[in-house]
């Protein structure tokens, strides 16, 4: 993973770590994310595409396997013939995602939840799981933090 077009891979593989849900290692992932959450284009889409394709096809196509790219690359795609009869087929895909929302329920299988009015997530959902972990966590902190120091911006207000 390295460069811009892997920031959404590296978001993916922190929220599976947090959510203690598996990806799916049989996709491949590329698309920058903002601060939003939302996939960004990405250069070099049929390439890479066709790059995974012929890695999978050497060491068998499955039916599983295939591409996430960013929805605003799908204009781009020009890709060769005997990748698009096999996705016609069905034994490759491309999957098109706006946001890492998106993306994070082909690669789980999992719904990513959306906030209630109290930002609660639904339980059975990744954005459930990863608040929870982030909780737990923030507790941690809270029991070991020096006292004084619980880390909450009351108490790093007085201590500047």
């Amino acid at each position: 993973m390295e460069g811009d077009s892997a920031s959404s891979t590296e978001l993916y593989a922190l929220l599976s770590e947090l959510s203690g849900v598996p990806i799916e290692q049989s996709i491949a992932v590329t698309g920058s994310v903002n601060q939003k959450g939302e996939i960004q284009p990405i250069g070099g889409v049929n390439e890479k595409i066709e790059g995974y394709f012929a890695v999978c096809k050497a060491l068998g196509l499955t039916g599983r396997q295939g591409v996430m790219i960013p929805v605003q690359n799908v204009a781009n795609l020009m890709l060769r013939p005997d990748v698009v009869d096999v996705v016609r087929q069905g034994k490759f895909h491309i999957w098109a995602v706006r946001t890492i929302d998106e993306g994070l329920e082909v690669l789980t299988g999992l719904p990513a939840g959306e906030p209630d009015a109290d930002g609660q997530y639904p339980d059975g959902t990744v954005n459930s799981l990863v608040g929870r972990r982030l909780s737990e966590l923030a507790e941690r902190l809270r029991r070991f933090a020096p006292a004084g120091r619980s880390g909450d911006s009351k108490n790093d207000e007085k201590d500047k």
